[in-house]
This record gives structure tokens, sequence and C-alpha cells, in this order.
């Protein structure tokens, strides 16, 4: 992960509210420990309001429960540091917004472990009109670098999902096209 401590979230942000253009879908965010990190690199890319429904920090893990829908006897099991949590948050996040896609955070970021959970232990997940994907990350370095980091995972996640999404459809399209020839 040694590049992304060089590269900001901008560019990949960039390329996702681009896409969901192309495709006029929306996006919403579910944030832990980024604290709305994840919510501003989105924000800040021109012709956002587009695309951007909002998004929720569920900070305290009861928030994640009754602002994000994550079932309270998931995080009573497992705590928030989880990939299971991670892809409920996705998931509750794009309903409770009404967006196609939502995209979530959660993990440790330091200074000191957290339930058990070392530092640098990180989920980003994505849900989206086709099903979802949850990421696990092991980062080194300080707080700000895990957070930092994290939203660039995150962001790349939704690309790489979106770009999955367009090749199906590219897919089924060309079979269709040979189908019918």
């Amino acid at each position: 992960m040694a590049r992304d401590s060089e590269e900001s979230a901008g560019s990949p942000a960039a390329g996702v509210v681009h896409s969901l253009a192309q495709r006029h879908e929306t996006l919403a965010t579910v944030e832990s420990l980024t604290g709305g990190l994840l919510a501003a690199s989105i924000v800040e890319i021109a012709g956002v309001s587009g695309i951007y429904q909002g998004g929720l920090v569920v900070y305290a893990t009861e928030l994640k429960a009754t602002l994000a829908g994550v079932p309270d006897d998931l995080l009573a099991e497992r705590g928030p540091v989880d990939p299971d949590v991670a892809a409920a948050l996705a998931e509750g996040g794009r309903r409770r917004c009404g967006a196609d896609w939502g995209l979530a955070t959660t993990g440790v970021a330091g200074p000191e472990p957290q339930d058990g959970k070392p530092v640098g232990l990180v989920y980003v997940a994505v849900a989206g009109p086709n099903g979802g994907e949850v990421r696990e990350l092991d980062l080194d370095g300080g707080r700000d670098h895990v957070r930092s980091a994290a939203v660039v995972a995150a962001l790349r996640l939704l690309a790489e999902r979106i770009h999955a999404a367009d090749e199906a459809v590219r897919d089924g399209l060309e079979a269709h096209d040979a189908a019918r020839r």
C-alpha cells in the first residue's frame, strides 16, 4: 500500500463520479473509521450533485444499527470491525439513502487496538445493483495514513465493481448480437 500513501483520493473519486454520471446511477456512503473523509473526497469533485445522494457517519457502534440498519445481533456477536458488518453498512446506506450503490468503511485507525482487533485492520465494502463485495485491508502507518488509505481503497473497490458491471452489460450485448446473426 505504499503507493496509496502518496496518492490522494481525488483521482479515484473523480473516476467514480464520472462513471456513475455516465451510467445515471447514484451513490451513498456509510463511514465509521473514516468519519466523513470518504464523503468529503467525493464531494470535492465537480458535478457530484448529480450522483451523490448523501452519507452516514456512524462512528458509535449503536448508530451502525439504528441509522445504517446493521443487525444488532451481528454487532453484538462480532463487533463493528467485521466483514459482514462492512457489507451490512454498504447495503444499509444504499437502502437508507435510496442510492444505486453503497460504499462503506469500518476498521481500526489507531492509535490503540479495538476489541482485540489490530490497528490497520480495515474493511471496505460496496453494495450495488448486482450484489456486493468486501475487501479486507491490513494497513501500516499512523492514524491519518490508515484513514486516507481506507478512502482510496474503498473508491478503488467501487471503481472495480462499476467496471465489472459495465463489462457484464457489454458481454450481454455482444452475446445478444451474436445470437441475432
